[in-house]
This record gives C-alpha cells, sequence and structure tokens, in this order.
C-alpha cells in the first residue's frame, strides 16, 4: 500500500516542482525587467549590468521629475496667492485694486 500512495503522490510532486521553479524564473524575469535588484543564496544585491539604454532612461527621467518639481512649485505660488484672495478681507482687496486703478502723479 505504501508504493501506492508513493506512485499516487509523485505526478502531483513533480507538477508542484515544475510550477515552484517556473514561478521563480518569472518572478526573477519581472525583477530584471522592472530593475529591482537581484539577491544571490545569500540574501546579497547583486544588480544586473546597467545599458546605456537605461542610462539616457535614468537621465530623461531625472530631468522630466526637474521640470516637474520646478512646475510644481509655480503652482504652489499661484495657490497661495489664491489662498490669499479668497480668504483676504473684502474692503482690504476692494482699496488694493483703487489704488491700483488711480493714475500716479
Amino acid at each position: 500500500m505504501n508504493l501506492d500512495v508513493l506512485s499516487a503522490l509523485a505526478p502531483v510532486v513533480a507538477i508542484l516542482g515544475v510550477v515552484g521553479i517556473g514561478g521563480w524564473i518569472f518572478t526573477t524575469w519581472l525583477r530584471i525587467k522592472n530593475g529591482y535588484p537581484l539577491e544571490n543564496s545569500w540574501g546579497k544585491a547583486v544588480y544586473p549590468k546597467t545599458s546605456d539604454e537605461a542610462m539616457e532612461r535614468v537621465k530623461l527621467i531625472s530631468q522630466e521629475n526637474a521640470q516637474l518639481r520646478a512646475e510644481l512649485g509655480s503652482v504652489k505660488d499661484r495657490l497661495a496667492v489664491v489662498e490669499r484672495i479668497v480668504t483676504d478681507e473684502g474692503h482690504r482687496l476692494s482699496h488694493e485694486i483703487e489704488a491700483l486703478r488711480r493714475p500716479s502723479n
């Protein structure tokens, strides 16, 4: 009977082994594709070699990041002005507008 159980479980164990190895290969491929570091058997990070294309992509992303930060700063400044206008007392704002309308002599 022990031999019957073993022969019945052998295909299941083989399938689980193949699925486990396939999953490991797939996750390693995803890590490489997305730029995550790989690990060796001791848990130390093993970085894949970077190509010129990857370095160029990093430069472009860094430039875009700098542009977006500058734009965000501009938007923050505009928002501060809008907040000041909205929360400002009405008479003070009207006095400033009238002062701007008057011709300076």
